[in-house]
Parts: C-alpha cells; structure tokens; sequence
C-alpha cells in the first residue's frame, strides 16, 4: 500500500518517508490538544496578546503561557515584544486552512447525522 498525503498545494502527492510522516505526526498531535486550538482559532482573527487571550478563552496566565510557548516553538505562531506586552499570531497560513477543512468536513457530518436522525422520528 502507497503513502501518500494527496492535496492541493506543490509536491503534496508524493509519496513521503517514514521520518516526514513523524513530523507530520507532531503537527496533528500539536494541534489535538482542544486549548491549544481554542488558541489558534482566536490568533486566527489577528494578532493578540497573552492577555487578551487569557480574557477570550477562560483559561489561565499559566496554562496560556504555556501552550504559547510550544506552538510558537513549532513554528505555528510567532511572537513579538512591544515594550511590557507579548503580542502572538499564527505564522503558518496552513494552519486556518487546516482548520477550516476540518471543520467544514466535520459540519457536513454533523448535518448528515442530523438529517437521518430526522428519518427516523
């Protein structure tokens, strides 16, 4: 059997070797963590500081801080400093469309379930 990753972008058919496929690996494990997406999703919308994403999300300095610190580690958001604040944003344009396949393919499942569930009754 073949392994491929087909897309739509240059050279995403071929067929990749064993340590390519670990690194992608890390990518999708960086980003099934439901806080660190939670994240990425308001860095979507623009650049924003630790602050502002602690008051968005709910979630702690800490714990912010934290998974900041590995997803701009991994390359999928940068950070800048301007005097006493840190300011984040996603660095990798794939990410969004990443996230915007998923969730679109996860929304057609949701409206598939939903219309046979109505079947149903």
């Amino acid at each position: 059997m073949e392994k491929t990753l087909a897309g739509k972008g240059p050279n995403t058919s071929k067929q990749l070797s064993r340590e390519a496929l670990e690194l992608v690996a890390q990518r999708f494990r960086l980003l099934g963590e439901a806080s660190r997406l939670e994240l990425v999703q308001a860095l979507c919308l623009g650049e924003k500081t630790g602050q502002q994403l602690c008051e968005l999300t709910g979630m702690g300095q800490a714990n912010v801080s934290k998974h900041l610190s590995v997803l701009c580690e991994h390359g999928i958001l940068s950070r800048r400093k301007e005097g006493s604040f840190v300011y984040y944003v996603t660095s990798d344009d794939s990410i969004k469309d990443l996230c915007d396949i998923v969730c679109s393919s996860l929304a057609k499942r949701i409206d598939a379930v939903q219309k046979a569930l109505q079947n149903i009754e």
